[in-house]
């Protein structure tokens, strides 16, 4: 007796994909930024972290949500997208509070870091970036 069965859904067909389209470009953007950040980081923080903590340190915060975007990203699903929503509004802050900060105040940055200037020395990309994310993140809500 031959039994109809549907085939089981693995936890990759289940989860919503991230990495399409638009998703795939944010998916190498926050490649590329979470390289460059983490290089720059440890650079800076091994070398020469006496000359500018606060920049340094901001450095390596950057690196750090720039991973765990790319890594929620890559890793799709509801909860991947919702923690990479929330990410990415927390970078966004970061960017503009930074930003302002280093504009306002340019003696409490010796030395600039990733979100100094919303990114000016990264083409303006940190700014832009997690408002894309953003977008991207909203559209591919899962109804």
């Amino acid at each position: 007796m031959a039994e109809t069965t549907e085939p089981a859904e693995t936890a990759t067909e289940t989860r919503t994909r991230l990495v399409k389209g638009p998703g795939m470009l944010l998916v190498w953007l926050y490649g590329v930024m979470s390289v460059g950040a983490a290089s720059r980081s440890v650079y800076e923080i091994s070398a020469k972290f006496d000359e500018a903590p606060l920049a340094y340190t901001l450095s390596a915060v950057a690196a750090v949500v720039y991973v765990f975007i790319t890594y929620t990203l890559v890793r799709g699903g509801e909860t991947a997208r919702r923690a990479a929503l929330v990410c990415c509004a927390a970078e966004l802050a970061g960017v503009l509070v930074v930003g302002t900060w280093t504009l306002v105040e340019p003696s409490a940055f010796p030395d600039s870091t990733v979100w100094s200037e919303f990114g000016y020395g990264y083409v303006l990309i940190p700014v832009l970036l997690p408002l894309s994310g953003i977008w991207w993140l909203r559209r591919s809500r899962t109804a």
